[in-house]
């Protein structure tokens, strides 16, 4: 691969609240600084690297200044930064300081060697799609939100069943109770949708799958469609409760009986970066713990 040049203004955004990601902060601004990056540190990451003597930016500023933004954390901080990020492309490249890590793929031992890589120009990028999620009341938008990995519906705090009736592509699908609806990007779909019963679809694909949580008939079963539908939850008026929809598990509105929940396709997409090598089924072996040695035959 051609040597990049590109990548001279590198945001960094960190997990709060951990040293361990602190110390892995210090050590890639260090490397950076050395090799005569311009850094700017996002502002409430700068909350937790005092008198680091860097340009600090929100995250809106960061989008639209930087060549690279560098995660460091687990999925979930990646997550966050990917929505913000997505809007004007900037790619996003994860150091892995969480749990799981499917989308964090840098590990802390291989820090500055796989930076290096990176800003050398050898990577691989590739597009993740992010999904929409839009509440109507009465007709008119009450809010919005929008995820990489799923949108949820769900019932909140109450530990009741929630009833509502499914559409996609305008035409009725079913009415169910249950304790909510998973609308999973293939990215998320080694997230909360597994969990649910959800197949594990390769990123590459352009679809959704829909996974019902604990639904009151057996009969219902995950659905993948095509990745440009339109998705329509009616919330039903029998619904005692207020239903709530979260977007990656950080982003929250909540609905009332009779409101429209709309799910549609993001117009912008995310560019993830990784380091040559990448392989995402190594990283299935890895994390899901499937056996990672080939028979002898």
């Amino acid at each position: 691969m051609k040597k990049n040049t590109g990548f001279r203004n590198i945001g960094l955004i960190g997990r709060l609240g951990s040293t361990r990601v602190v110390d892995t902060l210090k050590r890639l601004m260090r490397f950076l600084d050395e090799r005569n990056y311009q850094i700017i540190v996002e502002d409430r990451t700068a909350t937790v690297l005092l008198g680091h003597g860097f340009q600090e930016a929100n995250r809106k500023m960061l989008a639209e200044i930087c060549d690279l933004v560098i995660v460091v954390g687990g999925d979930g901080s990646l997550l966050g930064a990917a929505r913000a990020m997505a809007r004007t492309g900037v790619p996003v490249l994860g150091v892995n300081r969480g749990r799981l890590g499917f989308l964090t793929d840098i590990t802390p031992d291989q820090l500055e060697e796989k930076v290096g890589e990176v800003l050398e120009g050898k990577y691989t990028a590739e597009r993740r799609f992010l999904l929409d999620a839009e509440v109507y009341r009465e007709g008119e938008p009450i809010g919005a939100a929008d995820g990489l990995n799923d949108v949820v519906l769900h019932p909140g705090k109450s530990a009741r069943m929630i009833e509502f009736d499914l559409y996609i592509e305008g035409q009725f699908v079913y009415n169910q109770r249950s304790d909510g609806l998973i609308v999973s990007t293939p990215t998320g779909s080694t997230a909360y949708a597994l969990s649910g019963g959800g197949p594990i679809m390769h990123p590459k694909l352009d679809a959704l799958v829909l996974v019902p949580m604990f639904p009151h008939t057996l009969s219902s079963r995950p659905i993948v469609v095509d990745g440009n539908s339109e998705i329509k939850i009616l919330i039903s008026g029998n619904n005692e409760t207020y239903p709530h929809v979260s977007c990656d598990g950080q982003t929250h509105l909540v609905t009332k009986p009779g409101d429209v929940l709309y799910i549609r396709k993001k117009p912008h997409k995310l560019k993830l970066i990784h380091p040559l090598g990448h392989d995402y089924y190594e990283i299935c072996r890895t994390k899901l713990g499937w056996n990672s040695q080939p028979s002898n035959y």
